[in-house]
């Protein structure tokens, strides 16, 4: 008889509450998709692994298969989690990333590449202040998921000018005549090119400006309409 015990690395996306001193994680793992996981005793004061099972940790796992939940029996950090509860901003920035991805995410479907995706924006986060980083990983992983928004052409009439909105219920950029949508600027619109084109570190270095909120807002907008609901930590980001 094969050992249920198995041994994964992933990053916690939620956490909540179960009985007295017990907490349910959602972990993405690298090998065996979004795994939901009891971790018992871990609100208790003497917990070994409680601060290593809060949203955002990444970590490695050994934990042992169950019917419905998983239980975690040891968890060892692999990143430190102290530069993404240091201010508001890094806070904000990674719970939105998160949300995305636990909303675009399945139970048990491995999905390394998305794994790779959120542990590389993660330490982007950490490291650089540019409020595009999360608005180009949104961009990045509808493109992932194989609604990557047409950016050189209307798609209603193929012009290629002027480009004047953006929809994506049409599924990306629209001419004066066809328009619809939200407008977009021929700047924003450069940086989104710049984003899904192979140019995201130049992307990322652009000073802050409208365009830049433009392509936050397409972005978190898109989303929304692909996962057919608000995404509350990008709007409380976005009040902070």
């Amino acid at each position: 008889m094969s050992s249920r015990l198995y041994r994964d690395t992933g990053v916690v996306l939620r956490t909540y509450k179960l009985a007295e001193s017990d907490r349910i994680i959602v972990v993405l793992t690298e090998g065996h998709g979004k795994v939901r996981a009891v971790a018992k005793g871990v609100r208790k004061t003497h917990s070994k692994f409680g601060a290593r099972l809060e949203p955002m940790s990444h970590v490695r796992l050994m934990l042992h298969e169950g019917r419905e939940l998983d239980i975690v029996n040891q968890a060892e950090s692999v990143d430190s989690l102290a530069p993404m509860v240091a201010d508001l901003d890094h806070m904000t920035r990674g719970l939105a990333v998160l949300e995305a991805v636990d909303q675009m995410s399945l139970d048990r479907e491995p999905n390394p590449q998305l794994y790779r995706m959120l542990v590389g924006v993660l330490r982007t986060i950490a490291i650089n202040p540019s409020p595009l980083v999360v608005p180009a990983f949104f961009w990045k992983l509808l493109t992932l998921e194989g609604v990557r928004p047409q950016l050189d052409s209307c798609v209603l009439c193929g012009e290629t000018e002027p480009l004047v909105s953006f929809d994506m219920d049409h599924g990306g950029v629209l001419c004066r005549t066809c328009r619809s949508g939200a407008p977009i600027s021929t700047d924003a619109l450069e940086l989104m090119r710049m984003i899904l084109g192979g140019r995201l570190n130049a992307a990322l270095g652009v000073p802050i400006s409208q365009a830049t909120h433009e392509v936050a807002n397409h972005a978190t907008r898109a989303v929304e309409h692909h996962i057919e609901r608000r995404l509350r930590s990008v709007h409380v980001f976005e009040r902070h």
